[in-house]
């Protein structure tokens, strides 16, 4: 401290007669000790919290829960995962706020090469393009794309250090596939029921359409009985529903969806045979034809000089 405090003793007889002196002592050495700081508080010697010893302003405290210094920023509404069909245009979108005068920029982290700036192209890939409207919205839109494409896209913007966000591209080709194939034996009178599943899919097929021997299916033919049922959704299903089953509904049934490749089936209208009989009737006539081989290459060695 650089103030000296006076403090005076007191005779012991004094101390034990009364004890407001003990008390005067103590108040007057903290007062001489107020006093000497010239009038400050007690947090040393009194600097205001922010001030250094000569007075001046230090560095001030921050608030942890200030809000940020206004600056680009990336709006995590955006998907981070995009499935594209197979040769169908992609779209991957990034969303940034408060750009100001910062560029957007994609880069393909598979091989880190740098597609576009701005809405400039720096591929020789031309299905590579960059489109921006007057929002937030920096999108790169990727034609025809393939199994190959598929990977992680980054979206930076042009500050120090720079700013990233991750897309991931997945390409996939949707296929379809008829239940109970690939031949299905139908007893004459009953009803047909075909299924056709259309599997990896990001979006429902626009149609389906059922073929019988590469004819497109007539749902209001004269023979009648014939109808489809098609529920859309993650996994589309088309049902082929024929009644009263007539051999002439024999043949090639073909599920044709307009996203994905066509599936067939061979349908069989049995007169009261069973498929197995058939089978069985089948092998009898090709063990007996390899007998009547048989004796006929015996009979021309006993024949042979």
């Amino acid at each position: 401290m650089s103030n000296n405090v006076g403090i005076r003793f007191v005779n012991s007889d004094h101390l034990h007669s009364t004890s407001s002196l003990t008390s005067c002592l103590c108040v007057t050495v903290w007062s001489a000790q107020r006093d000497g700081g010239g009038g400050g508080n007690a947090l040393g010697g009194g600097h205001e919290l922010g001030e250094d010893g000569d007075g001046d302003k230090g560095d001030k405290l921050v608030d942890p829960w200030a809000p940020p210094t206004p600056g680009p920023y990336f709006d995590m509404d955006g998907r981070s995962n995009v499935t594209a069909l197979l040769g169908k245009t992609a779209f991957l979108n990034c969303r940034v706020r408060r750009l100001g005068n910062k560029t957007v920029s994609w880069v393909r982290h598979r091989d880190t090469h740098l597609l576009t700036v701005g809405l400039y192209t720096y591929t020789n890939d031309q299905r590579f393009r960059a489109q921006h409207n007057s929002g937030d919205d920096w999108v790169l839109q990727l034609k025809y794309p393939q199994h190959r494409d598929a990977g992680t896209y980054e979206c930076q913007v042009s500050t120090t250090p720079h700013m990233s966000h991750l897309v991931n591209l997945t390409v996939v080709e949707p296929s379809s596939e008829i239940l109970g194939g690939p031949d299905l034996y139908i007893d004459r009178g009953s009803t047909i029921n075909l299924t056709c599943i259309v599997l990896n899919s990001p979006e429902p097929p626009a149609y389906v359409i059922w073929n019988h021997n590469d004819a497109i299916i007539s749902y209001d033919s004269p023979r009648g009985g014939v109808s489809v049922v098609t529920e859309k959704g993650v996994t589309t299903e088309s049902f082929l529903l024929i009644q009263n089953a007539r051999p002439s509904d024999s043949g090639r049934y073909t599920c044709n969806p307009s996203n994905a490749q066509a599936k067939g089936i061979n349908v069989h209208v049995l007169n009261g045979e069973h498929p197995a009989a058939m089978q069985h009737a089948g092998g009898a006539h090709h063990q007996s034809s390899h007998q009547y081989c048989l004796l006929f290459c015996v009979c021309l060695l006993l024949l042979a000089p």
